[in-house]
C-alpha cells in the first residue's frame, strides 16, 4: 500500500479507503441485535480483508443505516490506533442538535474520538449557511475537537462548484481540513476545487470513483479495449491518483474481493506516460463520436440552469448525451438523467424535455452554434437518455 499525507491533519492516509455505504445491513438503522449474523459476518470480513491489504481508514456516515452499529462490533476487536475512523453528519440549523448526533454517532461506533468528523452534504446554500455561519455546525464541530472527541473537521460536497469552493474558501472557525469530492475520468469540472483546496493544504478524498465514475463496475466493451491493459476501473484509479492532490479513493466494498481488482494498480502509479496514453485513446474516440474533446465541451459556453429558460440544465445535459455516444455510458447516463428534475443536488435541473417550446437562439449562438444547432441538440439527447435502450 502507498501512503500519502492527508493534507494539514498529517495523517498518513492510504492510496485505497474503504467506503461502507455498500457493506451495511440496512438503510434503516436497527438495533444490533435485529443484525442477521450473516450480515454483520460479511462485514467483517470486508474490514479484514481491507486491513490485509494495507487500508486501514474507513469511511461510514449516520445516514448509512446499520452501518456504524455494524462497524462497532467488529473494530472493537483491533487495536484503536490501527485504523482511522471516518464519520459524516448531516448539518442542522441548531447547533445542539448536531452536536448531538455526533454523540450519538459516538455511541453506536463505540468510540470516544473519531479521527475524522465531515460534515455531510454541503451541498447548497442552506446547507454551506448551516455550516459555515457564526456559531454554526463548523463552530460546534470544533468544539467538539477542543474536547477531544474529534480529531480532524472536513465536509462532504456533491453540489456547485461554487458551493464547494465557497466551503473550502470558508476561514472561520479555522476553516475546514479536509473534504470529500468528486472528480474522475468522466468529471473534473471540479478541478479548481481540488486545486483551491491543495493550496489550502487540505486533505483530499475521492468519492466513489468506480460507481459515481461512470458505474465501472460494469463497463462499456469499447472502454475495456481502450483501457488495457486495464480495466476502465482500474485506469480510472490511476487517472485519478496521479493527480498530485487527491491522496485517496473510496473503494464501497460489499465483499473481500471487490478491493482486489483496485489494490492491484498499485505497482503501476507512477506510469504515467501509460496513464496519458490510454486516456489520449479515450479523447479520441470521444472526438471521433461526438466531435469535442471532452464530455462537458459546451458546459461552460451556456448559461446556469437557473438562468435557461424552462431551467433545463443544458450543459449537463450535453455532458450526459456525450458520455454516452461517445464513451458507451449509457446506463449510467439515463440513470443520472432519469433524475433529472427531482430537486437533487447531484442533477439539479430540468431534462430537456419541453426544449423544443423555447426560443433558445441566443443561447444557441452565444456558444458558438447555429441559431437552430442547440435546440435540435438538446431534443435528440432527450430522446436517447430518455429512451429504455440505445439509439
Amino acid at each position: 500500500m502507498e501512503y500519502r499525507r492527508f493534507g494539514k491533519t498529517g495523517i498518513l492516509m492510504p492510496v485505497i479507503s474503504c467506503g461502507l455505504m455498500r457493506s451495511m445491513h440496512s438503510w434503516q438503522d436497527q438495533p444490533f441485535d435485529a443484525i442477521p449474523d450473516c450480515r454483520q459476518q460479511a462485514l467483517a470480513q470486508v474490514v479484514e480483508a481491507a486491513l490485509a491489504g494495507g487500508i486501514n481508514h474507513f469511511e461510514t456516515a449516520r445516514g448509512y443505516g446499520t452501518s456504524e452499529r455494524q462497524l462497532a462490533d467488529i473494530l472493537s476487536g483491533y487495536d484503536r490506533k490501527s485504523f482511522i475512523l471516518q464519520t459524516k453528519i448531516r448539518p442542522e440549523d441548531d447547533p445542539a442538535v448536531f452536536m448531538t448526533n455526533v454523540q450519538d454517532s459516538l455511541d453506536r461506533l463505540g468510540v470516544d474520538h473519531l479521527n475524522l468528523l465531515s460534515i455531510h452534504g454541503i451541498n447548497d446554500h442552506r446547507s454551506l449557511w448551516q455550516s459555515c455561519r457564526p456559531g454554526g455546525c463548523l463552530a460546534a464541530a470544533r468544539n467538539l475537537q477542543k474536547q477531544g472527541k474529534v480529531d480532524w473537521v472536513g465536509f462532504s460536497g456533491h453540489g456547485d462548484i461554487q458551493v464547494i469552493l465557497s466551503a473550502i474558501e470558508h476561514e472561520g472557525d479555522g476553516g475546514f481540513d479536509y473534504m470529500n469530492v468528486h472528480w474522475y475520468t468522466i468529471w473534473q469540472r471540479n478541478t479548481p476545487a481540488l486545486e483551491a483546496a491543495a493550496k489550502r493544504d487540505m486533505g483530499i478524498f475521492i468519492i466513489s470513483p468506480t460507481d459515481k465514475g461512470g458505474m465501472l463496475q460494469a463497463p462499456p466493451e469499447e472502454l475495456c479495449d481502450l483501457s488495457t491493459p486495464f480495466s476502465p476501473m482500474q485506469f480510472n484509479d490511476l487517472y485519478c491518483l496521479q493527480r498530485s492532490e487527491i491522496h485517496t479513493l473510496s473503494v464501497g466494498a460489499a465483499c473481500p474481493e471487490d478491493f482486489t481488482d483496485h489494490l492491484e494498480i498499485l505497482p503501476a502509479l507512477a506510469d504515467r506516460d501509460l496513464v496519458r496514453e490510454i486516456y489520449q485513446r479515450w479523447q479520441q474516440l470521444l472526438q471521433d463520436r461526438c466531435h469535442v474533446d471532452r464530455p462537458d465541451a459546451l458546459w461552460d459556453k451556456v448559461p446556469r440552469w437557473q438562468d435557461t429558460p424552462g431551467y433545463m440544465h443544458i450543459g449537463l445535459i450535453l455532458w450526459l448525451d456525450n458520455l454516452a455516444r461517445g464513451w458507451g455510458l449509457w446506463e449510467y447516463s439515463r440513470a443520472r438523467y432519469r433524475k433529472m428534475g427531482r430537486d437533487m443536488p447531484w442533477v439539479p435541473g430540468n431534462n430537456a424535455g419541453s426544449a423544443a417550446e423555447y426560443d433558445l437562439g441566443n443561447i444557441s449562438e452565444k456558444a458558438g452554434l447555429g441559431r437552430e444547432e442547440l435546440g435540435a441538440m438538446l431534443v435528440e439527447a432527450h430522446q436517447r437518455l430518455s429512451a429504455q435502450k440505445t439509439v
